[in-house]
């Protein structure tokens, strides 16, 4: 898995790591029970500081993708709860749909949009 941090973002770094890590886990380039370097050694792979890299783990762990683990550290545990996981994506898109519509966007470029990311997923 490759980790590309654009330290130019007005993106958190912290919060672009825990994107790309999500997108390997949904991408299989991270299947469950696959351990992720530990903390340190991941900050030292994309020259963060490591509080960054355990704010991403953190956040992962609270929504469910990663568990610690004493001995292996952050391991991918996706915790599948269909529901929950559909809530959190409409309280997302709900705003950027909406914000769409007020820029001219159309169901049909929408869906077309969301069809593309997905297909990028399998």
């Amino acid at each position: 898995m490759l980790i590309e941090i654009d330290f130019n973002s007005e993106e958190a770094i912290y919060v672009q790591l825990r994107n790309q890590i999500i997108v390997a886990i949904a991408t299989s380039q991270l299947k469950n029970g696959e351990s992720l370097p530990s903390v340190r050694n991941m900050a030292d792979d994309i020259g963060v500081n490591m509080h960054t890299v355990n704010k991403a783990y953190s956040s992962l762990r609270q929504d469910g993708f990663l568990k610690v683990d004493r001995r292996r550290g952050a391991v991918v545990s996706v915790d599948i709860d269909k529901i929950n996981s559909l809530n959190k994506m409409r309280c997302l898109l709900k705003p950027l749909i909406a914000s769409g519509i007020v820029k001219g966007v159309s169901r049909d470029e929408v869906k077309k949009l969301i069809d593309e990311i997905y297909d990028d997923m399998e």
